[in-house]
């Protein structure tokens, strides 16, 4: 492993932000530590980077203790949300700058930014300043500049966070395919899922200080852990007992005490095995969305095709989507006189 944290806790007096994490971050990986604001998450990254010191536990990269690393020789590098450029400088001259510090030659520095800038999609950007430059091609400039010294790892505070929706979605796209040509090893923070898909390797997510559930992205959004879980990664109901029961034998799967539901686990159809009478429809760019009441289930969310007639009042039946609901393990909260 590249980097590999064992039972490490952060405290501030009697206040545990981190309590207890192990991680592990193979070469060439992008992990995503996902998490709420105030779960730890944030001081986990500023603890990896060494500025923040630890109360207990052990960190290694590629099998040497950290412990007596000061940050600046660690070689990691650090992004904001915000992209701290400098903004008197240029493009060029931001890519450059630890290069600059490090007395590396000029020659050496120019076809490295020059290299660089083409990488993020910015070339011919170089002597363009940091204020005429869009949000996203300022977060590119700050990756770039993150990836000049060719760090053994890459810190990633929440990248996109700052951006508007559209922006965020397409950027993330390209910082992925970035990171993957570079071969770059990041540790990645958010407390957005779609962020988290869309970037990462692999998954942690935290919830209090701790790391509630780990693995493949698949693995942990196919199996969440407990039904905080399921939530927090996007899925939008909890059904339990006889209700769980009737959407899962609608699916074709066993009865289980309780299933997470996505807004589009059930869908209109003619034949589907549900019935259920419309209270709200509401047409989106890609769909219908519908809130209904289903026989033996309750008030969930379903969607129909563009064009689709549904309104409020209506009798509908619906298919069930058994790839957009996932079995929460037994002890999430489920009552036991639902089983």
């Amino acid at each position: 492993m590249a980097l590999s944290l064992r039972d490490v806790s952060v405290r501030y007096g009697d206040t545990v932000a981190v309590d207890g994490v192990s991680l592990d971050l193979a070469a060439g990986q992008v992990l995503a530590v996902l998490g709420p604001s105030g779960c730890g998450k944030s001081t986990l990254l500023r603890a990896v980077a060494g500025l923040e010191p630890l109360s207990s536990g052990s960190m290694s990269w590629a099998g040497e203790d950290l412990g007596g690393t000061p940050t600046h020789k660690r070689g990691f590098a650090l992004m904001f949300q915000d992209g701290q450029l400098f903004a008197h400088l240029t493009v060029a001259r931001n890519v450059a700058y630890a290069l600059r510090l490090r007395r590396t030659p000029s020659a050496r520095v120019a076809a490295r930014v020059r290299g660089l800038l083409a990488l993020v999609g910015l070339a011919g950007y170089d002597d363009r300043l940091p204020g005429t430059l869009s949000g996203g091609e300022r977060q590119r400039v700050a990756l770039a500049r993150a990836l000049a010294v060719e760090p053994r790892l890459i810190l990633l505070d929440e990248p996109l966070s700052a951006l508007d929706k559209t922006l965020r979605e397409r950027l993330a796209g390209d910082l992925r395919e970035i990171l993957r040509t570079a071969g770059t090893t990041a540790l990645l923070v958010t407390h957005d899922h779609e962020e988290a898909f869309a970037l990462a390797d692999r998954l942690a997510v935290m919830r209090d200080g701790r790391v509630v559930q780990g693995g493949a992205i698949d693995e942990v959004w196919r199996a969440p852990v407990d039904e905080e879980t399921a939530l927090f990664l996007g899925y939008a109901r909890v059904l339990r007992g006889h209700a769980a029961a009737r959407v899962l034998a609608a699916g074709g799967l066993p009865a289980a005490p309780a299933v997470a539901v996505r807004r589009s686990s059930l869908v209109l159809d003619p034949s589907g095995p549900v019935e259920a009478t419309v209270e709200s429809a509401r047409v989106t760019p890609e769909q219908v969305r519908l809130v209904v009441v289903a026989d033996g289930v309750g008030t969930v969310d379903a969607v129909a095709p563009l064009g689709s007639r549904a309104a409020p009042g209506d009798r509908v039946r619906l298919g069930v989507d058994v790839t957009r609901l996932a079995v929460l393990p037994t002890g999430t909260g489920v009552d036991p006189s639902l089983d």
